[in-house]
């Protein structure tokens, strides 16, 4: 198991955000936390590295308890975060903040990454040079995810990766995430309210309500759940991954 959750809380304050979650991604697997917004599913993603910290219950990671670590050692123990919005860094350029996603890795592997990057975004070769602030939406969030491979995680957790982007990039990105997984062997916990996208190219898949895991199945059950249709699905007009 490469990641397990066990009863975990978490708080924002005086809010509890977590109830009692648990979860778990094994090696290799594509994993979806679905739920309308305001679930829980990003405190999730963030508790994972410690902001906020879990307020009660465990998170073990490659079999450690990493629950009480800073989030700078939870990023070296092999997981990258592509968070919410992307975060990249606008004043520098794409070549910049590929460097930034390597800060934590081996020095003699960055020319070797970068090709890999370039690879599998060519686009991101094509705008090495330019501000990152100028790229569009897709391409930043293409941007956002190569600079989280960038360090080699054994886990990659991906926040909202289609939120306010085009079809066309809608796409691209959901194309990414089946050849990572399917052609690199990459683990990732994706976070989506874009049903539809994320159950189908998942292994497994959780409902998130109110802070609590509420149904979880196969990717495919999760689809053909009555339920998980009529809150997440009916008014899906999604365009096909």
């Amino acid at each position: 198991m490469m990641l397990q959750l066990s009863g975990v809380h978490a708080h924002y304050g005086h809010i509890h955000a977590l109830h009692g979650v648990d979860l778990s991604v094994q090696v290799g697997e594509v994993v979806t936390l679905i739920g309308a917004n305001g679930a829980g599913k990003s405190t999730l993603m963030m508790t994972l590295f410690g902001q906020p910290r879990a307020s009660s219950g465990r998170i073990v990671f490659d079999g450690e308890d990493v629950t009480a670590l800073p989030t700078h050692d939870i990023a070296r123990r092999g997981i990258s975060l592509v968070p919410e919005g992307r975060r990249i860094f606008p004043r520098m350029t794409v070549l910049e903040n590929l460097q930034m996603g390597a800060v934590l890795g081996d020095p003699a592997n960055l020319a070797v990454d970068l090709e890999r990057m370039y690879a599998l975004f060519p686009i991101l070769a094509e705008r090495s040079e330019q501000r990152a602030g100028t790229l569009s939406g897709g391409e930043q969030q293409m941007l956002a995810i190569a600079r989280a491979l960038m360090s080699r995680p054994q886990l990659l957790l991906l926040d909202e990766p289609s939120l306010g982007l085009a079809p066309l990039y809608i796409r691209k990105i959901f194309q990414t995430i089946r050849e990572l997984n399917r052609d690199h062997g990459m683990t990732i916990l994706l976070v989506e309210q874009n049903a539809h996208h994320a159950l189908r190219v998942a292994h497994r898949g959780y409902v998130m309500q109110h802070g609590q895991i509420v149904l979880s199945g196969s990717g495919r059950e999760l689809l053909a759940n009555p339920e998980v249709h009529a809150a997440y699905l009916a008014g899906d007009r999604a365009s096909g991954a």
